[in-house]
């Protein structure tokens, strides 16, 4: 189970540089593009906040899926920039952006149109490094790295 939490994935230098730099970034620019903003709004959005149309989802109130999607853009994306618990940190993440790109903003466009409005485009855009953290671990300089301690090599090691 340590493994699974854990497990920082590659440690190479260069590698753990580029997934460094994409945590951090996308995990800063998720938190306070878009967390911070949803806690300042919280008393005046939570009533009219859309919850997903999923099984077992659909179940709960407005409150509640305001309460999990800021769990998601801060909670989660502190974690990312933390590098620790990466890969579950980022699935939740992935799962949050694809509900608000095809839940949420299901009737809207796929792209963005000009002059701006709502598409599923920036979603999705904000899904893709979550997927990329969840095939690759946290890297080399994350905190999963200081946590889980390999015994033995991998058979594709670095």
């Amino acid at each position: 189970m340590k493994r699974f939490f854990f497990d920082c994935g590659t440690r190479d230098s260069i590698a753990s540089g580029g997934l460094l730099v994409l945590r951090v970034g996308f995990g800063l620019m998720m938190l306070i593009g878009h967390g911070w903003g949803k806690i300042a709004k919280f008393e005046q959005a939570k009533d009219t906040w859309p919850k997903p149309d999923l099984p077992l989802l659909s179940m709960m109130s407005p409150p509640v899926s305001m309460m999990l999607t800021i769990f998601a853009e801060v909670g989660c994306a502190g974690l990312l920039v933390l590098g620790l618990m990466t890969r579950p940190a980022a699935f939740i993440l992935a799962f949050t952006m694809l509900v608000a790109a095809f839940q949420v903003n299901e009737n809207a466009e796929f792209f963005m149109p000009i002059p701006p409005d709502f598409s599923k485009e920036p979603a999705l855009l904000y899904a893709i490094p979550c997927l990329a953290l969840i095939i690759s671990g946290g890297g080399r300089w994350s905190a999963d790295a200081l946590i889980y301690k390999e015994k033995k090599r991998r058979f594709f090691a670095d």
